[in-house]
C-alpha cells in the first residue's frame, strides 16, 4: 500500500483540432480516447499537464 496521491483524470473532448503540442500533452498523460480514464500519481509535473488541457479534461 503506498502514500502517494492520485489523481482520476477523464478526457471529455476530443484533441483533434488543438495545438499539436497539446495533443501530445493529452497522449503524455496516457489519455487515448474520449472518455478514457487514467489514474496518475498526483505530482507538479502532472498538475502543469493537467493545467495545460484542463479544456479537454475532467478531474474526477
Amino acid at each position: 500500500m503506498s502514500d502517494t496521491k492520485k489523481v482520476k483524470i477523464q478526457l471529455v473532448k476530443s484533441p483533434i483540432g488543438c495545438r499539436e503540442d497539446h495533443r501530445a500533452t493529452v497522449r503524455g498523460l496516457g489519455l487515448r480516447r474520449v472518455n478514457s480514464v487514467r489514474e496518475l500519481e498526483d505530482t507538479p509535473a502532472v498538475r502543469g499537464m493537467i493545467n495545460k488541457v484542463s479544456y479537454l479534461l475532467k478531474v474526477i
